[in-house]
């Protein structure tokens, strides 16, 4: 070896957002001038900045150079020790390549960010939100979640009541809400509330939300109830207060012996016309007059008939069995609209060997986990956001086959293929036209990636990275 190094301090510390900087000695050993050229390698590499990257040195003289070490403040610059390296490679003898290593300790720091989804509810006897709990810091967040309100008017029955969140992932909270005295008749009444995040030993973070409370039935039906119940009341009293009294003199008329008798019908009032007699081909082919046609012919084979049809004669046509229509995104999405309105989206998965499931909406999770089961394709419908645009990315042909397509608001919009013989998804990209979308994959291998959104406008991939070929197997969505 031709080469000396040292690395002065050998241990650094750095803070996520700051920097530090560690000084490389080297000493030429060898009997030649010599150049050398520097190169970060390891994990932390892409933080890692070298001056100068070139140092030219004599025999027996000794150089230096600096490394600057500046870790993002992301969850990407995990806490703890950091193995780091430094490859030295001389320009004369490039087989003799040194790698000296040092080690960088990265500070912990933590970031929460909650949000209600959606952050107004509605209902006459229960909402359930959701609280989407992201940890931006680079440690593992452990916290709890409540909720309460100033008037005490809601119950809370938040599931799970603790999560783990580790660092650069987000988790979904389900809270039902279910208010303790009913609205009976009149309009709506609005309940702030508020689910808050604690951590041990830190200030909680408080969400607010409002849960806008129905009432069971609308205020003109209770005074058109009370009316008409007042006229169905005075109705019955004047139907008992006058009512008519039938009676009968014919006990009276017997008792005093009188008896009433008709005259005999006179001899001219009765008709004197001879019925006419059958001819003789009439009674050889008597004529029978037919039932009335149904307009659509029986079911061949068919002997018996309906009940429905009285039993005779087959005068009642066979009822055919109609089937339900497909329950799609887009049908799901218009339903919510008409509940709630506002921001909406509405999603569904084709799952390989299970088929379409049901649409799901705002956030909750479509597709399988722990099943090793892959989405083929993807039916994406909205309302509130002007329409939704995307495209599918097969698992191992990435974009090939594929189309942009778009859709409007309560329209349906289909991202992949069902088809047998095509791959599976690895991910789809997805756009709205007015705001931002957020989506949250759950991939082969990986687990949930995490929750990632939108620029107002902007699209976003949303699935494993195009490298791995790993099958999408469930995703989550928010506008």
């Amino acid at each position: 070896m031709t080469l000396w190094t040292s690395l002065e301090p050998a241990s650094a510390t750095v803070d996520p957002g700051g920097s530090t900087t560690v000084r490389l000695r080297l000493r030429n050993t060898g009997d030649v001038v010599d150049e050398y050229r520097f190169e970060p390698v390891g994990p932390i590499a892409p933080w890692t900045r070298i001056e100068p990257q070139t140092l030219r040195l004599y025999p027996g003289t000794t150089g230096s150079v600096d490394l600057t070490f500046a870790p993002p403040r992301t969850p990407d610059a995990t806490a703890g020790p950091n193995p780091y390296a430094v490859r030295i490679t001389p320009t004369e003898h490039p087989e003799a390549t040194t790698v000296p290593e040092g080690n960088l300790t990265i500070t912990p720091f933590t970031e929460v960010r909650a949000e209600l989804v959606p952050p107004t509810v509605k209902g006459r006897f229960r909402g359930r939100p959701k609280l989407a709990v992201d940890n931006l810091g680079n440690t593992r967040l452990t916290a709890s979640v409540s909720g309460s309100d100033n008037g005490d008017n809601l119950s809370y029955d938040i599931h799970p009541g603790s999560v783990q969140v580790e660092p650069g992932r987000a988790v979904f909270v389900d809270a039902r809400l279910k208010p303790r005295q009913i609205i009976w008749f009149g309009g709506k009444e609005d309940r702030p509330y508020k689910l808050a995040v604690q951590r041990s030993g830190a200030v909680p973070i408080d969400v607010d939300g409002t849960f806008v409370q129905r009432g069971f039935l609308p205020r003109w039906l209770a005074t058109f109830l009370g009316v008409f119940l007042a006229l169905a009341i005075t109705f019955v009293m004047l139907w008992i207060s006058y009512r008519p009294q039938v009676g009968t003199r014919a006990k009276e008329f017997e008792s005093a012996g009188t008896i009433s008798t008709l005259p005999p019908p006179s001899p001219t009032a009765v008709a004197t016309t001879p019925p006419v007699a059958p001819s003789q081909e009439a009674v050889q082919n008597p004529v029978v007059s037919a039932p009335p046609q149904s307009a659509e012919a029986p079911a061949a084979g068919g002997g018996s008939e309906s009940p429905a049809a009285g039993g005779g004669g087959g005068g009642g046509a066979p009822k055919k069995e109609t089937k339900a229509p497909e329950v799609t995104a887009a049908t799901a999405v218009t339903q919510l609209a008409a509940r709630s309105t506002g921001r909406h989206i509405c999603y569904r998965a084709y799952v390989a060997d299970q088929g379409w499931q049901a649409p799901v909406c705002d956030g909750a999770e479509a597709g399988t986990t722990g099943k090793d089961l892959p989405i083929k394709a993807v039916n994406i419908a909205v309302s509130g956001t002007k329409g939704t645009a995307g495209s599918g990315a097969f698992q191992y042909q990435n974009w090939k086959g594929t189309k942009w397509t778009s859709a409007v608001n309560g329209i349906d919009n289909y991202l992949g293929s069902t088809k047998e013989s095509d791959e599976p998804l690895q991910g789809f990209t997805i756009q709205v036209f007015d705001g931002s979308v957020c989506g949250n994959p759950h991939v082969q291998d990986r687990g949930w990636l995490g929750v990632v959104c939108t620029d107002a406008g902007g699209w976003k991939y949303i699935g494993s990275d195009m490298n791995e070929h790993l099958q999408l197997e469930a995703f989550r969505i928010t506008v």
